[in-house]
C-alpha cells in the first residue's frame, strides 16, 4: 500500500505549488500562515520561503518531518545545524529567483544613479525640480560585484552591458573562470578604493555577517554607490548611514535589511540618499512560478521517490 503524506505550506506561493503536490495523489497539503503548531507533529514535508523562521523548537515538535524545501536561495532562517540533528534534510531552489534578482540590483542601480525615486517624490508632490537631481553616468565606471555565484555573475553580465568595467570579488573562483567571464578578480581590499558602484551577493553567514562596515567603507573611493539585494546582515547599517552622511559614501540601494519588516524609525527610511524596497528581489511574477513550482517537485520527488536535489545539509548530500 503507497503511503500518503503530508506537506506543509507555511509562506505565500502560487496555485501551482499546491497543484504539483496534489496531483501526485500521494500528498495532502495544508496551507497556514499563522496558526500552524497543531498541524507540525503530522506534517512530512514543509515549503516555506522567507517569513517563516524554523528553529530548533518547531522541528522538535515536527517529529514526522523528513523535509523541508525553502523556494529560494537563502536559508538562514533555517536552523540548519537543529535539522541535521532531526534527520531533515534541507533543500533550496538557488536559481529560480537568479534572474529577478540580478534585474533587480541593476534597476536600484540606475535607481540611485539617476536619483529616480527622489525626482518622483518631487513631482508627486507637485514640484518641479530639474537642478536637484543631477545624476551620475555608468558608461566608463567601475563597477565591483562582491560574490560571483549564480546571481552576481548575471548581475556583472548586465552591468557590462551597460558598459561598465566589472570587477569581481569571490574567494571559490579562480582567475580563469573570471576571466572567461570577462571579470577582472581581485580581493575585497584591494577592490574598495577602485569601484564607482558596489553591489553585494553574498549569504548570510558567520564569514559574511558585517562584511561591509565602517572599517571598509573608510577604505572605498569617495562617492561610492552601494547596493544590497542579498541579505540585510551584510552590511553594517549604522556604519552605513554615518557613511553617507560623513560625505565619504553618496549612497544606497537596500532591498534587504538586518530586520525586517524595516523598522518604521529606522534611519534608512526616507533619507534623501538611500533607496529602499520591501525584500523584492525574487518578486516576479516568473520567478514566483518558477520557485513554487521547483519546490514542490524537489518535495514531491524526495518523499515519494526518494530522490534529493539541491540539499543544503549533510543529510541531504549523503542520500
Amino acid at each position: 500500500m503507497n503511503r500518503r503524506f503530508r506537506v506543509l505550506i507555511s509562506d505565500p506561493l502560487p496555485a501551482e505549488t499546491r497543484e504539483v503536490l496534489v496531483a501526485s495523489g500521494r500528498i495532502d497539503v495544508s496551507e497556514e500562515r499563522r496558526n500552524f503548531l497543531p498541524l507540525l507533529p503530522e506534517i512530512d514535508g514543509w515549503i516555506v520561503r522567507s517569513e517563516t523562521k524554523i528553529g530548533a523548537d518547531y522541528l522538535s515538535k515536527a517529529t514526522k518531518l523528513r523535509c523541508v524545501c525553502r523556494a529560494g536561495a537563502g536559508v538562514d532562517n533555517i536552523d540548519l545545524a537543529a535539522a541535521t540533528r532531526h534527520g531533515v534534510v534541507v533543500m533550496n531552489t538557488p536559481d529560480a529567483n537568479s534572474n529577478a534578482a540580478a534585474e533587480h540590483t541593476v534597476a536600484l542601480l540606475l535607481s540611485l544613479a539617476r536619483r529616480i525615486p527622489f525626482a518622483h517624490m518631487s513631482m508627486a508632490s507637485g514640484k518641479w525640480e530639474r537642478s536637484a537631481f543631477v545624476g551620475v553616468e555608468l558608461e566608463g565606471k567601475y563597477a565591483g560585484v562582491v560574490g560571483l555565484g549564480k546571481i552576481g555573475r548575471l548581475t556583472a553580465r548586465k552591468l557590462a552591458g551597460l558598459g561598465m568595467n566589472v570587477i569581481g570579488v569571490d574567494p571559490f573562483v579562480s582567475a580563469e573562470s573570471a576571466k572567461q567571464m570577462q571579470i577582472e578578480l581581485t580581493t575585497l581590499d584591494q577592490m574598495l578604493p577602485e569601484v564607482d558602484f558596489m553591489t553585494l551577493h553574498v549569504p548570510l553567514a558567520e564569514a559574511t555577517r558585517g562584511l561591509i562596515g565602517m572599517s571598509q567603507f573608510s577604505r572605498c573611493r569617495r562617492g561610492l554607490r552601494l547596493v544590497n539585494c542579498s541579505r540585510g546582515g551584510v552590511v553594517d547599517e549604522a556604519a552605513l548611514v554615518a557613511a553617507i552622511e560623513s560625505g565619504h559614501i553618496a549612497g544606497a540601494a537596500l532591498d534587504v535589511f538586518a530586520t525586517e519588516p524595516l523598522p518604521a524609525d529606522s534611519p534608512l527610511r526616507n533619507h534623501p540618499a538611500i533607496v529602499v524596497t520591501p525584500h523584492l528581489g525574487a518578486s516576479t511574477t516568473e520567478a514566483q512560478d518558477l520557485v513554487g513550482r521547483l519546490s514542490a517537485l524537489q518535495v514531491r520527488d524526495f518523499l515519494i521517490e526518494g530522490k534529493t536535489a539541491n540539499a543544503v545539509n549533510r543529510i541531504g548530500q549523503e542520500k
